[in-house]
């Protein structure tokens, strides 16, 4: 039986609509899975029409195992009805903000009942998010929360390059001060583990220094030498393959080329500036540590691009991909280990 994905249209004024629409209708997605968008018929009826692909609608009542998957019709459970004047191009309003909610806690619910295998989620609008009274970040600390799950990581990943993030939407400025060894420790844990539960059998894991050189012996900096290698050290003699702290200016280098299968990294942009340089436009955010799998698109609303029905589907599509494949490393693991 394909996976059933729980598949999330986003914020309706920005260009998650389009990419789905795109999406669903090409690049064979039905002979892999059985996608179900959680969304507004009206909304996802404009994305249909602006790109012109070729796309009918089966209002579903519930995301089931008995849902059909047919190459050219979306399965829509219909999650809000916004009025015309609630999802203009590129204007988020509170209204939006409620629905991209229950699109989200939709989709968490399903697959925490089991009857969804994997949630995959367009961008959103946290400003609008906040707005209707959700008090989130994003879509993570509120996935996180409807799960019951205190410690997630954000990976980045492409074919050549998976990193982590040990510190994610934080000033540079304060970055050493959330550094901690349980901080790093942590992520290099759940780096493992997931990467192991859903990606490769032995993890191979690279972790970055904070300051220039790996510290130069403490002449650049105290935070290798303080928390990132005793937290590496504590890793291994759980039997985690991780070394480190590597310099990150020559790091990548050696695991675009495969030689590491994921990279720890100490902050956003010391992991995404190569990440992206790579996977630009094919790169795809997955959620570890959760209880379920969720993957999403990289990039954002993208406000400079909606209505003009250019916006570009391949992180959609890699997403997509991304969570059936884990679904079923998942169901592999789960076999060979008799869970």
């Amino acid at each position: 039986m394909k996976p059933v994905i729980a598949l999330t249209m986003g914020d309706p004024s920005g260009i998650g609509p389009e990419i789905v629409a795109k999406a669903l209708s090409g690049y064979n997605l039905y002979d892999i899975c059985t996608p179900v968008l959680l969304g507004d018929q009206k909304v996802i009826n404009r994305a249909i029409k602006l790109t012109g692909v070729d796309l009918d609608i089966n209002i579903v009542e519930s995301i089931n195992r008995n849902i059909v998957s047919k190459p050219g019709t979306i399965n829509l459970l219909q999650c809000s009805c916004l009025d015309s004047k609630d999802f203009e191009y590129a204007k988020p309003t509170v209204e939006t903000g409620k629905a991209v909610y229950q699109y989200i806690t939709i989709a968490v619910d399903a697959c925490l009942s089991g009857v969804a295998d994997a949630m995959v989620t367009a961008p959103i609008n946290k400003e609008a998010l906040n707005s209707a009274g959700y008090n989130y970040p994003g879509h993570t600390e509120l996935i996180a929360q409807r799960t019951n799950t205190n410690d997630v990581v954000m990976m980045l990943a492409g074919n050549k390059l998976k990193v982590t993030l040990a510190s994610i939407h934080e000033p540079l400025s304060k970055v050493h001060k959330i550094l901690t060894f349980q901080k790093i420790l942590s992520t290099i844990k759940i780096t493992y583990m997931d990467l192991k539960k859903y990606f490769c059998t032995s993890p191979r894991i690279a972790v970055l220094s904070l300051n220039p050189h790996a510290g130069e012996g403490g002449l650049f900096g105290s935070e290798e030498k303080d928390i990132i290698s005793p937290a590496i050290l504590a890793a291994q003699k759980e039997g985690i393959d991780a070394v480190g702290p590597m310099p990150a200016d020559t790091l990548f280098h050696f695991a675009a080329k495969g030689d590491y299968d994921a990279v720890v990294c100490m902050y956003h942009d010391q992991g995404l500036i190569p990440l992206k340089l790579l996977h630009f436009y094919d790169g795809v955010n997955i959620t570890l540590g959760l209880p379920i799998i969720r993957t999403s698109v990289d990039h954002g609303t993208a406000y400079n691009l909606v209505g003009k029905g250019v916006a570009r589907e391949d992180s959609m599509v890699a997403a997509v991909k991304a969570a059936v494949s884990m679904v079923k490393k998942k169901t592999v693991f789960k076999d060979k280990n008799g869970l």
